[in-house]
């Protein structure tokens, strides 16, 4: 039987955090509208989160007008998930690309989904997700070499260093893992970028407001689309990811919006 190893102190070398080495590449600029520290945005976050996660799904299903959940599930075959794979699943929130995962990879396969969040962790656990961990994208509680393929679907936004966490990647993978990641990306089209921003800036908070969420779900929502948008470029995530030590980094682009990161450990 596979087991999820909780060994986050035995991850790294003694003395050593996230941090160590190269400078951090922070996914975004500081938000100082949302936070005035590292630390107050992590516990802000996880909050937002955990106040949303109830309606969460609806939330994201309105935004993606009833579309999001079929995208993902097209995106994973895309990336080649396979039966009997092992999979885990990083800021899982709701476990959606989890459920999936698991109905394609069978009984003989594993997916274990991973959160912060003890909120979208409980959400996860009433969708079904059968193997749930709580934990940090940049130190992941698990050992090494376990996993064929790792996904991530649009939390990159919100880990604090893009080189520590692909790091982190990298190193859970087995030879040859592969990862997908999926974000959202502001079109360059004047128009469409008006438009997304009406849509993902104004419209979803303010339905993340009216079904219940409150405050907190209203003003995670607005962070969503501000990181989008001052997000760092494409060819700056895939160039980390090289620098993690990936192969065969590329971006697949769907609606113009929607990009899939991919990549071999």
């Amino acid at each position: 039987m596979f087991a999820v190893t909780m060994h986050v102190s035995s991850t790294l070398p003694s003395g050593s955090s996230p941090g160590d080495g190269p400078d951090p590449l922070h996914p975004h600029p500081p938000l100082k509208r949302y936070y005035a520290s590292e630390e107050e945005r992590r516990k802000r976050v996880s909050r937002w989160f955990d106040q949303a996660a109830a309606h969460y799904n609806f939330i994201t299903q309105a935004m993606s007008l009833g579309s999001g959940h079929r995208y993902r599930k097209r995106a994973l075959a895309r990336a080649g998930l396979a039966r009997g794979m092992k999979v885990l699943d990083v800021a899982c929130g709701t476990g959606i690309l989890s459920s999936h995962a698991q109905r394609i990879v069978g009984e003989e396969g594993l997916v274990v989904g991973l959160d912060l969040s003890a909120g979208m962790l409980r959400q996860a656990r009433r969708g079904g997700v059968r193997h749930l961990a709580q934990g940090d994208a940049e130190l992941l509680p698990v050992a090494s070499g376990q996993f064929d393929f790792l996904d991530m679907g649009y939390a990159l936004r919100h880990v604090a260093d893009l080189r520590a966490t692909f790091q982190e990647f990298r190193r859970v993978l087995k030879p040859g893992g592969k990862i997908l990641i999926l974000e959202i990306t502001p079109p360059r089209s004047r128009f469409r970028l008006g438009l997304v921003r009406l849509c993902l800036g104004r419209v979803v908070p303010m339905i993340a407001l009216l079904v219940g969420g409150g405050r907190g779900s209203q003003e995670l929502m607005k962070y969503y689309w501000d990181t989008i948008e001052t997000c760092v470029a494409p060819p700056v995530i895939l160039a980390a990811l090289r620098e993690a030590g990936f192969s065969s980094a590329e971006r697949h682009v769907e609606l113009g919006i929607f990009s899939e990161y991919l990549a071999a450990s």
